[in-house]
């Protein structure tokens, strides 16, 4: 399609593509698309979420429906009300980034851990190496988010 001279509006590349091939009828189809995608990943991540919310307290897990859609009208009402989809996008991806250096950490640090290693003593290279990707991927996610957040506000 580009090959053919066709611009791509940069607020929306992808539509491009089904405008282009389509018309019409092709961009009813991209919403079609984009809104299956979308709703099945809204329900996923609120499934997601609210599972590990429903450990802190009995209520939450009796009721794991009703938070669930709650979840779902908050996060939907936290999106109009900033607005900036691609920004908050990219937010929650630097946000996620964050989940490895955290688990990596807790692996070094339960690697320390003779009750849980049971006679394995991990190398000390190793563990230096895996403190300083802790550091650089924290480092990372830090100024990924602190760019965001700049974006978004």
């Amino acid at each position: 399609m580009l090959s053919q001279g066709v611009t791509v509006d940069r607020d929306n590349p992808a539509s491009t593509i089904f405008h282009t091939a389509a018309g019409e009828a092709g961009l009813r189809i991209f919403g079609i698309v984009l809104w299956s995608a979308a709703i099945s990943s809204v329900v996923g991540a609120s499934y997601t979420s609210v599972s590990f919310f429903k450990t802190f307290h009995p209520w939450l897990a009796k009721h794991e429906r009703l938070c669930i859609s709650v979840f779902i009208v908050l996060t939907t009402c936290i999106f109009v009300l900033i607005g900036k989809p691609r920004e908050l996008l990219l937010f929650a991806g630097a946000l996620n980034g964050l989940i490895l250096p955290v688990a990596l950490a807790i692996i070094l640090i339960a690697a320390t851990k003779k009750r849980i290693m049971k006679g394995y003593r991990h190398p000390l290279w190793m563990q230096a190496a895996g403190w300083i990707v802790v550091a650089v991927m924290s480092w990372m996610g830090y100024e990924t988010i602190s760019e965001s957040v700049r974006k978004l506000f």
